[in-house]
């Protein structure tokens, strides 16, 4: 089996999905990328997965090309594919339906950064994209999904190696990381941070957002030059 090492990657990281709860039954995808191949690998579309083997993972190259496996990928595979082809940096992607994170899509709305669970991985405001136009939508879906994180991160002058993670308007989150591993991590991360927010504002709607020396705070003791947070 070719690309095995990249399958194996990308299946260890889709299993984490339903182990960290962060969609059901078939819903969510990761894959990873090999660049100097030219291809990822990605989950299979509508496979369950209590019955997704290493064997099933799709992998195509950056045209949405099938390369290798004998069921048809995600259908978010484009979404994927232009990521990759616009953020070089990145190794692993990750869309999921988790629960909050899609609350807030739905609703339209960043997450606010209230505190320092927050400030520990973003010293913004998780971003939420435009909603679709209907021309968009009839057109090419999966990949103006795409276009629309890409055009967000445009606007906003965001970073994708800073800023890992988006909210997809009235679908759901998607991130990324330097591999399928990192990638699933942001996605708990987001869960995580999108159901604080969530609980906070119920308790206090007028909760303003956390003072920019705590942001700075906690993002620069994990991030950067002079980051001490955990071991060499």
């Amino acid at each position: 089996m070719a690309y095995t090492y990249l399958k194996e990657l990308v299946y260890e990281a889709n299993m984490e999905i339903p182990k960290e709860e962060l969609a059901i039954v078939t819903f969510g995808n990761v894959s990873g990328i090999d660049r100097a191949a030219g291809v990822i690998a990605i989950k299979p579309s509508g496979v369950p997965y209590r019955k997704l083997k290493v064997e099933d993972i799709v992998i195509v190259d950056l045209d949405n090309k099938l390369v290798e496996g004998s069921m048809r990928p995600s259908s978010d595979t484009k979404t994927h594919t232009l990521l990759y082809k616009n953020f070089p940096t990145v190794g692993g992607v990750c869309h999921t339906h988790s629960t909050y994170a899609v609350a807030w899509a739905q609703a339209k709305r960043a997450i606010p950064n209230l505190g320092t669970t927050h400030a520990d991985h973003l010293v913004q405001p998780v971003p939420v994209t435009e909603i679709m136009s209907d021309e968009m939508i009839m057109n090419d879906y999966e990949h103006e999904t795409g276009n629309q994180i890409l055009d967000l991160f445009t606007k906003e002058g965001l970073s994708a190696e800073e800023v890992e993670m988006v909210l997809v308007a009235c679908h759901g989150p998607f991130t990324w990381g330097k591999d399928p591993a990192k990638a699933v991590y942001n996605a708990v991360v987001l869960e995580e941070i999108a159901k604080m927010a969530y609980l906070t504002l119920q308790i206090n709607p007028e909760c303003p957002t956390i003072k920019q020396t705590l942001i700075d705070k906690h993002f620069f003791r994990k991030h950067g030059k002079n980051a001490y947070y955990g071991q060499e």
